[in-house]
Order: C-alpha cells, then structure tokens, then sequence
C-alpha cells in the first residue's frame, strides 16, 4: 500500500448536497432517492454542516399508537429546521490529505463521512464506505470493485 495516496483518489465528487435553507424532507427525499447516509450541507459553496441519515432517524423515531409513520415524521420534521439537526463546524480535510490520516480520523471520531474542502469550497466527500472500497482493492482485490460489484 502506498503511504502518499491522496484522499482525492477515492472521494465522490459527484455531490448530493443541501442548502441550509433546504427542509428536513428534501433531506430524507435524497437519502432515499440516492441511497446515501451523508448529506453536506452548504451556504454558497462553502460548507456549514453535514447531516447524516442517523441524525435524520434520530429526531424522527417516535413510538407513537395508532398514528400513521408520515404524520409522525410530518410533525416532527415541521418542529426542527436543518440547521438544528446536522453536524455544525464538521471536521473537513483537504484533497491533498493522505488517506491514512483520512482512516485515522474516521476510526478516532464518531461519525462516517468527511467534506473534502478546497479553497474554502466543497469539492467532495469521502465515507467510511470509500475507505474500505479502496483498502480491500489495494489488499484483496487482483483489480479494483467494478460499480456493479460495489452494489
């Protein structure tokens, strides 16, 4: 394995983002649309948070008898707005970060996903997922996953 590889080599640059003005169920739409669990959330360009799927099933997990599932996540997504729910001030590297400081991050923090900002603006985001994608490749794989095989 090489010591150097920049995180740049495995992030998704092809973002799915939130404004901070967007609401709690544009944000649930896009998990389930995408199948993601990480959402970065920006002003402009610049990054203002993140919102994890968890954060998401956190505030909407309510024990509820004889109440349908959407008017419980109706209220409860009406009572928060975005910026109440994510990560404010996330934990943000550099394209140029090696992705073993990247793994070290990752394995020390409680949380699964970076914002990988350049210039004071987002260019991508690398996930715990990407990390083992790359370390199974480097260690088992005679060739890197295809995208049908990473499904």
């Amino acid at each position: 394995m090489k010591n150097k590889v920049k995180v740049s080599t495995i992030m998704t640059t092809d973002l799915i983002q939130l404004n901070i003005s967007d609401s709690l169920y544009k944000a649930e739409k896009l998990f389930k649309k995408y199948k993601i669990r990480h959402l970065p959330v920006v002003q402009g360009k610049r990054i203002v948070g993140i919102l994890s799927y968890t954060d998401l099933l956190r505030i909407s997990y309510v024990d509820v008898i004889d109440e349908d599932d959407e008017t419980v996540e109706s209220i409860v997504y009406d009572m928060f707005s975005l910026p109440q729910v994510m990560m404010n001030k996330p934990v943000v590297v550099s394209p140029d970060t090696p992705i073993k400081e990247v793994a070290e991050i990752l394995s020390q923090r409680e949380f699964h996903a970076l914002p990988v900002v350049e210039n004071d603006e987002l260019v991508g985001i690398v996930t715990t997922t990407d990390l083992i994608r790359y370390f199974y490749s480097e260690f088992y794989a005679e060739k890197p996953l295809s995208k049908l095989e990473q499904i």
